[in-house]
């Protein structure tokens, strides 16, 4: 019955999980999911699945033929005058609502299959090192906790059968201490690739909760694909608006928006956190920068530009600039960019207009595979 039971569950959850990924694209566009984040999963509203259940009839009240009525009296449930009505009459389908656990593991895997990722071929040198256990062959002696017990059972059954002590009619196999096999395992080192991402975010006035919802979402997304693709994942987070300073993840996306912009200020500080800490030789490094297109001065455009071509863009796998649509925003700064970066591949730009537009986004960054 157990069997059947857990059959049943893993049965049920392969088709939500098919509902999940089916409707991906609007939990995608969507940001409530993200206020449901765990340590190593993230539930996720799964709506219109009616769940199978029993109903009952009211007792005593007959069943089909019997009591008293008309041809032509149409049937139907008895009303219940002890537990009567709930809520108003209405003419709308009810919602049933579920909340599915869902691993970054399977999201990512689930996202990269939506979107036709590829997996990221990733840079770096072998310097960043770990040790794998890995299990091979077999020896005579060893631990308890190593036995092979395939082999063992071999060795018992070849020294009864030579020995004439196996009965086919009594197949008892009893190992005696020769007969033990043990597994033998070789530590290798293997190159350990790690990742950075730096997200930084343009906070000065003309950058409303709207565009910072946008990012929020979309970092979301970017952040499960990458962690699939990396064993480890460093994150740091940049605030600007005329200058810019290093937040954790809470204050990145809570912070008001006021004063003007100087985009050059992000570009210097996640330059001197990459040169401090983060080794180009070693990391795979992905700064993300989100702003409305505003900038302070063509002046500062220059040394945005600069900076770009002399350090970051050598220095990181990709650059993704997300240019969020704002009513109060020039957007000139993509157009700067475009401009002055016309066949640099390692410069990814992107126009978020609405959240609608956060699958092409993602794909544009991550599309790419470096």
């Amino acid at each position: 019955m157990v069997s059947r039971i857990e059959r049943d569950h893993a049965r049920f959850r392969d088709i939500v999980k098919g509902k999940i990924k089916q409707n991906l694209k609007d939990y995608i566009s969507r940001g409530e999911m993200i206020g449901r984040i765990g340590k190593q999963y993230v539930s996720i509203p799964v709506p219109r699945i009616d769940l199978p259940r029993f109903r009952y009839g009211l007792p005593e009240t007959g069943g089909v033929s019997s009591g008293d009525g008309e041809v032509g009296t149409p049937l139907g449930p008895a009303y219940d005058p002890e537990e009567g009505g709930q809520g108003d009459a209405g003419n709308q389908p009810g919602e049933h609502e579920l909340e599915i656990d869902i691993s970054f593991e399977e999201l990512a895997k689930m996202l990269g299959e939506e979107l036709e990722l590829p997996r990221i071929e990733p840079k770096g040198s072998s310097r960043i090192e770990a040790l794998k256990r890995v299990y091979r062959g077999v020896h005579l002696i060893g631990p308890k906790s190593l036995v092979h017990f395939k082999r063992t059972y071999k060795e018992a059954l070849k020294r009864q059968l030579v020995a004439g002590e196996y009965d086919p009619d009594d197949p008892i196999i009893i190992p005696i201490k020769k007969d033990f096999r043990y597994r033998g395992w070789k530590d290798i080192i293997q190159p350990q690739y790690n990742a950075l991402i730096v997200y930084m975010m343009d906070v000065s006035g003309s950058m409303g909760d709207e565009q910072k919802e946008i990012v929020r979402t979309e970092s979301f997304w970017i952040d499960t694909w990458l962690r699939s693709q990396y064993k480890n994942l460093e994150t740091r987070y940049i605030i600007h608006d005329a200058s810019a300073r290093m937040v954790d993840k809470d204050t990145f996306f809570r912070t008001k928006e006021s004063g003007g912009t100087l985009i050059s200020s992000a570009y210097k500080l996640c330059n001197i956190l990459i040169d401090r800490e983060f080794s180009p030789e070693e990391w795979n490094i992905y700064p993300f920068h989100f702003s409305d297109g505003d900038n302070w001065s063509s002046e500062d455009t220059k040394i945005c530009i600069e900076i770009l071509k002399n350090h970051l863009i050598p220095k990181s796998n990709l650059f993704c600039y997300g240019q969020v649509v704002s009513r109060y925003g020039s957007g000139q700064f993509i157009k700067d960019l475009k401009e002055n970066f016309k066949e640099e591949e390692k410069l990814i730009l992107s126009t978020i207009e609405s959240k609608d537009s956060i699958i092409q986004s993602i794909k544009d960054f991550l599309g790419k595979g470096k």
